[in-house]
């Protein structure tokens, strides 16, 4: 009887590579926090999208608490910036939209919890 050993590390498919590197990404999103918020901006509300293409291109749609947000420039350079730190990554695009607009009911339970809003 032959003996093929297979491990799992080597069966491992181009969808289950994106899933590890999007697992990733959100990791380093829950890094970036708004300065003047003690809440990562992930459980803040502010992402809408994360997409892992398969040549490991990113791109994130997001938002800001509001248009007129003092951190508007520092927030996407740093979260493209943690991104494009991760190994693999190709290409970052981080798109700012406003719509729909941010709102408070976009929070995590746990960053309502932490802000005192429950």
């Amino acid at each position: 009887m032959s003996e093929q050993a297979t491990h799992p590390e080597q069966q491992t498919t181009g969808a289950s590579s994106i899933t590890d590197l999007k697992d990733k990404v959100l990791a380093a999103i829950k890094t970036v926090y708004d300065p003047e918020i003690p809440v990562d901006i992930y459980e803040l509300g502010l992402i809408y999208e994360i997409s892992v293409y398969p040549v490991n291109n990113v791109f994130v749609l997001m938002t800001l608490t509001s248009p007129s947000c003092p951190s508007a420039e520092t927030i996407p350079g740093e979260v493209e910036q943690k991104i494009k730190a991760i190994e693999g990554v190709n290409d970052v695009k981080v798109e700012i939209t406003f719509d729909p607009p941010y709102s408070q009911e976009m929070m995590s339970e746990a960053a309502r919890l932490e802000l005192g809003f429950m």
